[in-house]
């Protein structure tokens, strides 16, 4: 599955903060954006995998579109996290 995610900019002191927006609660930091991503995909596995274990449905992922619409996240960077389901549910 492929989740879209929102990154509020980060500078020099401050870390890059994400939100998964579909993926109530799952939220992560990096140095880096590229760290920003890694640890988003990090926060989405352990997310589902709560999930899961809790016998709980996982959402869908929304439309980028539908995201990028929210005026929450003006001025945000927008991405997306491939997630490997097979690999959480084993």
């Amino acid at each position: 599955m492929r989740y879209p995610i929102v990154i509020e900019p980060g500078d020099e002191k401050t870390a890059y903060g994400v939100i998964v927006p579909d993926l109530p609660g799952c939220f992560s930091a990096g140095d880096t954006l590229d760290e920003a991503f890694d640890r988003a995909r990090e926060a989405i596995e352990g997310w589902i995998e709560c999930t899961v274990d809790e016998g709980q449905d996982i959402p869908k992922p929304s439309a980028m579109e539908a995201i990028r619409k929210n005026p929450a996240f003006n001025g945000w960077i927008f991405g997306a996290v491939d997630v490997e389901l097979s690999k959480i549910s084993e």
